[in-house]
């Protein structure tokens, strides 16, 4: 344990308890075990005085905390989260709380959520817990996760959905999304953000608590505040309408629900329109870091999902190609 001197002649020693920092000052240089003694001490006060902190307490604190540096769509998702939690779970002292509490309580919610939401809720549970109780180890058995091969609309399904949307209030944010812009970033776009053919992403519409919508600075990632560069003719298409968007958020997505269904073609969200354009990019031979920057990405959890599956669609044409020249072959 380090033990600083202070300018006035005293000493003291520090230590981080539950997300608060702990002094204890001495008038004299303590010994190391006279200062692990007194931190002894003095974090026993402080779990005396938390005695009483239920999760859902201390999950509340959690928040309070973090409101400042969490988008409101995330601090949104995490009180849902709480009010999936169950009555017992919530109302156990933090300090009570043993590995195989958690482990029951994602056993209960593994029955009814998929692997992904179950992991989202232990995340929550486990990040609340290192804040109150550090010294808890967990060794939680997750679902394991489902796989799933990412659906990339094909061109020719993305034309036909641009020429149902051409001359429509949608036809400028489904264009964007092809461009890998997030629906907030889009509905939050004004004309002072585009330069030319380049378009500054800084900000997002998203839900507040009270289910209002605002516009707030990107905070999903540092690399969320971009520039992208597009087209001449998008960028004059919004200068001469002058907007983007002005509707409301969820009727981009009712548009993109509806032409799927009239047009007969596979079922997929406005987001897999990020996916469509992350796959066009690589398959231009774009490097990977480059298209990461393009569409906000931090982390490449994405690229690698989009290039697997890009991948074995590319083997199975191989195969298909090889499958018909044995045939030729066998059957001239």
């Amino acid at each position: 344990m380090k033990i600083e001197k202070l300018p006035s002649g005293s000493y003291r020693i520090r230590k981080m308890y539950k997300g608060k920092m702990y002094t204890v000052t001495f008038e004299h240089k303590p010994t190391q075990k006279e200062a692990m003694q007194a931190m002894a001490a003095e974090l026993d006060k402080v779990q005396t005085k938390h005695e009483s902190l239920t999760f859902r307490a201390a999950a509340d604190k959690y928040l309070d905390s973090k409101k400042n540096v969490l988008s409101p769509s995330t601090i949104t998702g995490y009180n849902a989260i709480i009010r999936q939690i169950s009555d017992t779970f919530l109302k156990k002292n933090v300090n009570d709380i043993t590995a195989l509490d958690v482990q029951t309580e994602i056993n209960r919610m593994a029955k009814k959520c998929s692997p992904k939401t179950v992991r989202n809720y232990h995340g929550f549970i486990s990040s609340v817990l290192g804040m109150f109780y550090p010294n808890l180890k967990l060794t939680t058995t997750l679902p394991q996760r489902v796989k799933k091969n990412p659906y990339i609309p094909t061109d020719e399904e993305i034309r036909k959905i641009l020429d149902c949307a051409k001359g429509t209030e949608y036809e400028i944010p489904v264009l964007l999304a092809c461009y890998g812009m997030r629906r907030s970033e889009i509905c939050a776009l004004t004309l002072e953000d585009i330069n030319g053919d380049t378009i500054s992403i800084n900000k997002a519409k998203v839900l507040n608590e009270k289910k209002e919508w605002v516009i707030k600075p990107t905070a999903k990632t540092t690399a969320s505040t971009r520039e992208l560069v597009v087209t001449m003719e998008i960028a004059d298409k919004i200068r001469a309408q002058g907007y983007v968007y002005k509707g409301y958020p969820g009727g981009i997505t009712k548009f993109l629900d509806r032409t799927e269904k009239s047009l007969n073609i596979p079922h997929f969200p406005l987001h897999k329109l990020r996916h469509y354009f992350a796959s066009k990019m690589s398959s231009m031979n774009i490097p990977e870091a480059d298209i990461m920057k393009m569409g906000g990405w931090e982390t490449d959890h994405v690229m690698k999902s989009v290039y697997r599956h890009a991948m074995e669609d590319k083997n199975k044409t191989a195969q298909r190609k090889a499958s018909q020249q044995l045939g030729n072959i066998l059957f001239p």
